[in-house]
């Protein structure tokens, strides 16, 4: 699924550069403007994310920006006298699931700041979506509202595995449970060899139950050894 932010017409250049920054803050790179307020401030407050910006496509109507997408999501307030759809807008998390596995090009549409997207733009959409928020305050900054569509869109794409995050192994488990058994045999604790083997099979045990990443289990490993070393250096 590749997935491009478009604003339409928006009108503060301080949010565009806001946009950019949160689309990078959850990997996104791809952003259309539509006769974008686009102005030096722009750049400052888009931080890191400048090369977003830069990398904008600039367009002059809606209509060119909807030919570009093979799916269009429109982003509207809650609906009502102003605008009433042909069916329910979609929550952010179900629009996730929706696009999961998506294979065409999707553009989400987020409108000015004034107004939004007028109602013919939102009846141009193939899906609209809307964020729940209070009755007290429901209107959104628009960075905010890019930043709650792209944090569920991102949920759902998987993350490059974390090599340093993989779950222990039985072989590391059992190396921390031998080093444990090397430390209470040094010791010579408990002197009876029965209990001994109790306190190694409920260490055993406990290993068994808990969720240990394997760098947690060499963590605990080497100071076990270095104990085991210095006590028989001592003994000597």
């Amino acid at each position: 699924m590749g997935v491009t932010v478009v604003l339409v017409e928006p009108e503060g250049p301080v949010n565009i550069g806001m946009v950019a920054r949160t689309m990078k803050n959850f990997g996104f790179s791809r952003l259309v403007l539509v006769n974008p307020n686009l102005a030096e401030e722009s750049y400052s407050y888009a931080v890191h994310a400048k090369d977003v910006l830069e990398n904008a496509i600039i367009l002059e109507s809606f209509e060119e920006a909807v030919s570009l997408f093979d799916l269009t999501v429109g982003t509207t307030g809650k609906p009502g006298r102003r605008f009433i759809p042909y069916r329910a807008p979609l929550m952010p998390w179900e629009l996730s699931k929706v696009l999961k596995g998506y294979p065409g090009e999707v553009g989400i549409f987020f409108g000015r700041e004034s107004r939004g997207l007028t109602n013919e733009e939102l009846n141009a959409m193939d899906i609209t979506v809307t964020i729940p928020t209070s009755e007290a305050y429901p209107v959104m900054n628009l960075a905010q509202a890019v930043a709650v569509i792209l944090y569920e869109l991102s949920k759902e794409r998987p993350e490059p595995p974390d090599e340093s995050l993989k779950p222990a192994t039985p072989e590391e488990k059992e190396v921390l449970v031998k080093t444990w058994a090397d430390l209470l045999n040094v010791l010579d604790y408990p002197k009876d060899r029965k209990r001994r083997e109790i306190f190694i099979k409920l260490f055993r045990k406990s290993l068994g139950k808990a969720f240990l990443y394997g760098r947690e289990v060499h963590t605990l490993i080497g100071p076990l050894r270095r104990a085991v070393k210095k006590l028989e250096e001592c003994e000597c």
